[in-house]
């Protein structure tokens, strides 16, 4: 029998996945949990062997969780569900060592067999998306920009960020300037997101 993990905060879905999963005779969820920060607690309690994670967590994104998931616990395979089939969102998932990354649009079948390959420590990833995310270029801000936009995105201003920095607050706003122009954005919020979704930004 495979023990899951499951972590997933919508409550309807949750409920339709642990269903799913344990309508197969070899599969069992041992474990719901709604939020990023309580995959780890869960997992060494209760000891699963697959884990999925949505990527998209209160409290602690899906990606961090596994990685966290992944040092405490290493036998634990991962397996990342997501609506985000972005290059970038894979290409994060593959350098925090997750084992699988399955689309929410995929067949209920599909994930159950993820989880058994993903048990006997094989790696799934969508192929058209595999692709892709080794075809792209990967990010084109260079390590200062990334840095201000991850303080950006945590919430600090330009005066707090060029403090922290021993920057000036123009050379700051500057270099958020060019960063919105580079990723082609409306302005700093959206050239977060773009960043996020890439998995240019933790």
């Amino acid at each position: 029998m495979i023990r899951i993990l499951l972590a997933e905060d919508v409550s309807m879905v949750r409920g339709a996945l642990v269903a799913l999963l344990n309508l197969e005779e070899d599969l069992e969820v041992v474990a719901e949990v709604a939020s990023g920060d309580a995959i780890v607690t869960a997992a060494l309690d209760l000891r699963p062997d697959v884990a999925i994670i949505d990527i998209d967590l209160p409290r602690m994104d899906g990606i961090t969780a596994a990685a966290e998931l992944h040092e405490r616990m290493p036998e634990c395979r991962t397996v990342i569900l997501t609506s985000l089939g972005s290059p970038g969102t894979l290409r994060r998932a593959l350098a925090h060592q997750v084992t699988c990354f399955v689309l929410k649009d995929s067949p209920a079948a599909h994930l159950a067999e993820v989880v058994r390959r993903a048990a006997a420590g094989e790696r799934v990833f969508d192929q058209q998306l595999a692709l892709a995310a080794f075809a792209d270029g990967g990010s084109p801000l260079t390590d200062r920009e990334t840095d201000i936009l991850q303080r950006a995105a945590l919430g600090a201003d330009a005066p707090e960020i060029a403090e922290a920095l021993h920057l000036s607050v123009g050379t700051v706003r500057n270099y958020l300037t060019s960063v919105v122009t580079k990723l082609n954005a409306r302005n700093r919020v959206d050239a977060i997101r773009i960043a996020k979704e890439s998995g240019w930004l933790a």
